[in-house]
């Protein structure tokens, strides 16, 4: 779920990305970032760590609010993920955007990126599974292409998109157990974890038409979306809930996991990833996010596992893989 990324999805790269959480998680397009010394550690390493991040953010997720208010650990989340990227900003001594257009535009992907659907999750996993809440946010390339389909994006759907959209949907529909009329699964709480999902490719369509060309890092960009994010949580917050009255350890220390791992030090690793390896292949950590979600979820917090969420995962996995893959080219 990432929280924060600088890649493109597999479309072409061609402008710097705001920060977007993990899970599909691969926002609009960025210019391919300029070639980056290669790392010390091996980027199949580094890529593994990004999904275990990723994947364990559903966890670090559920353990937070059992201790506090969704809305509080959506705030700390975004705080602490702020923190990590300022200090690199300020140690790469790069510097804010400068102009009030791209501000304005920020405060929207801020809001459609970040604080909204980071809520929706938190609020989400108070009634359902960590591993069901991994699983719709891997849904979120199937909304994309059904606003592709809607006309809403520059995509042009094709037949291989559409039947990933049929088929990634009907793994949904797998998931939920929708032949048993959705029994032991709380509507709302699914309703929101898929809106969630939903709001990810609505703000990289908005990043795309708005955002386009500017001049400013991705580094940049993404400090700017996430400080804006945290404004706008920490003026909301307080009308929805009041200030906690205790401070429990373990959630706490998952919520400092969640901000400063899941969304700051996560957007560092995939932009590293990016600029090594490109964005094709540094998306692909998309589809280990739901697995490595899931099993966390039941060997950690022993969450139940019905046959049909890991075989509807999959199919959701299979259309997703669908709607992004290209057909081969016959010259």
């Amino acid at each position: 779920m990432s929280s924060t990324a600088a890649t493109s999805s597999s479309r072409s790269t061609t402008t710097p990305t705001p920060a977007t959480p993990p899970a599909t998680h691969t926002p609009p397009t960025s210019p391919a970032p300029p070639a980056a010394p290669r790392s010390a550690v091996d980027w199949r390493i580094r890529f593994a760590v990004l999904a275990l991040i990723w994947g364990f953010s559903f966890l670090f997720i559920k353990v937070g609010t059992q201790g506090y208010a969704p809305l509080h650990v959506t705030l700390g989340r975004m705080i602490f993920g702020t923190a990590v990227l300022a200090a690199v900003l300020v140690a790469k001594r790069d510097r804010l955007p400068r102009t009030l257009r791209t501000w304005a535009h920020l405060a929207v992907a801020a809001l459609l990126l970040n604080a909204l659907p980071f809520s929706l999750f938190a609020y989400s996993e108070l009634t359902i599974p960590s591993t069901l809440a991994g699983i719709c946010n891997a849904t979120s390339p199937l909304w994309g292409m059904a606003l592709s389909v809607a006309a809403l994006s520059e995509d042009r759907p094709t037949r291989r998109r559409v039947a990933g959209l049929g088929l990634g949907f009907l793994g949904v529909l797998t998931v939920l157990g929708a032949w048993q009329g959705f029994a032991g699964t709380d509507p709302l709480g699914t309703f929101m974890a898929l809106g969630a999902a939903l709001c990810y490719p609505i703000g990289w369509i908005y990043v795309r038409r708005t955002l386009a060309g500017s001049s400013n890092s991705s580094l940049s960009m993404s400090s700017a979306q996430l400080m804006l994010a945290t404004l706008q949580l920490a003026v909301v917050t307080p009308f929805f809930t009041s200030l906690p009255t205790s401070f429990p350890v373990v959630p706490l220390l998952a919520i400092i996991a969640l901000g400063a791992l899941g969304t700051g030090f996560a957007f560092l690793l995939q932009y590293g990833l990016v600029a090594e390896v490109g964005p094709t292949t540094a998306q692909m950590v998309t589809y280990f996010i739901p697995v490595i979600a899931t099993a966390a979820g039941v060997a950690v917090l022993d969450e139940h596992l019905s046959w049909n969420t890991p075989v509807g995962a999959l199919i959701v996995l299979a259309g997703a893989a669908l709607t992004q893959s290209r057909p081969r080219s016959t010259a």
